[in-house]
């Protein structure tokens, strides 16, 4: 009870703040990644179309988020293959059920993860893979290319950023929320109300919840490039940093 309290007692202020957007006393920015791609990255995405059969018609597709680095760069060119292909959805689910299967086997993830595995063997149980699990020819021809690459070691991190691009096509921003215990259902609609606010319509808020006892009470909220840190852990480590300030007895 007293930690629902806390919780409470720190959503007045939030929304205070989100409202008026004056987030200079609790913000950090969050810098986005800046890593270039090499050249190499672009060679391999244009050299070959995940989408399979005769091209059709050529349909101008935009990417909704401006993507960096090498997973940035083939999550964009998946999302343009997916949506020429109607099949967004259906692609996502198939490479985030993909990532999960490497987190509950040791053995596959340490396989995606060993360079010295040979191309040809990669790109032989990735075909494998995705013949036994049913997945449509764009993922397993994007999957093949990162095998082929020597790239499966970053298909989390792409999954993540192909998320990413799914989310803005559909209009949904996400605010990942974190507390010591599970935010209460009413709590998580009145934040999640406070933040439509913001945004006005057309886009939708998708919270996600994080638990990390690490904070000691409170909540941070992250929201589109900032971050609102109104967690126990931080108030304290301010008040330590005030007290040990000098004082001044003279009163000069």
């Amino acid at each position: 009870m007293a930690m629902a309290g806390r919780l409470r007692s720190g959503l007045p202020l939030l929304r205070r703040a989100l409202k008026v957007g004056d987030l200079s006393a609790a913000e950090r920015s969050v810098a986005p990644s800046a890593v270039l791609c090499p050249a190499i990255c672009n060679t391999e995405m244009s050299a070959r179309s995940f989408a399979s059969g005769p091209p059709a018609k050529e349909q101008k597709v935009k990417v909704p988020l401006t993507m960096f680095g090498v997973s940035g760069n083939y999550a964009s060119a998946l999302y343009i293959a997916a949506v020429k292909a109607n099949a967004l959805d259906k692609v996502e689910s198939e490479l985030l059920s993909l990532v999960e299967a490497s987190k509950k086997s040791p053995t596959f993830s340490q396989f995606m993860k060993d360079l010295s595995v040979t191309a040809d063997t990669r790109v032989k149980a990735i075909n494998d893979i995705c013949a036994q699990a049913k997945f449509s020819e764009i993922t397993k021809n994007f999957l093949v290319v990162v095998a082929e690459s020597g790239r499966l070691g970053h298909i989390e991190r792409m999954a993540q950023r192909f998320s990413e691009l799914t989310m803005a096509h559909r209009g949904e921003v996400k605010a990942t929320v974190t507390s010591v215990i599970p935010l209460p259902p009413e709590e998580e609609k009145e934040l999640k109300e406070t933040l439509q606010e913001i945004l006005g319509k057309g886009k939708k808020v998708k919270v996600e919840q994080k638990i990390d006892p690490s904070i000691l009470g409170g909540l941070v909220v992250e929201f589109g490039q900032k971050v609102f840190d109104m967690s126990i852990k931080t108030r304290a480590a301010q008040m330590e940093r005030f007290l040990r300030q000098p004082i001044n007895l003279d009163g000069q």
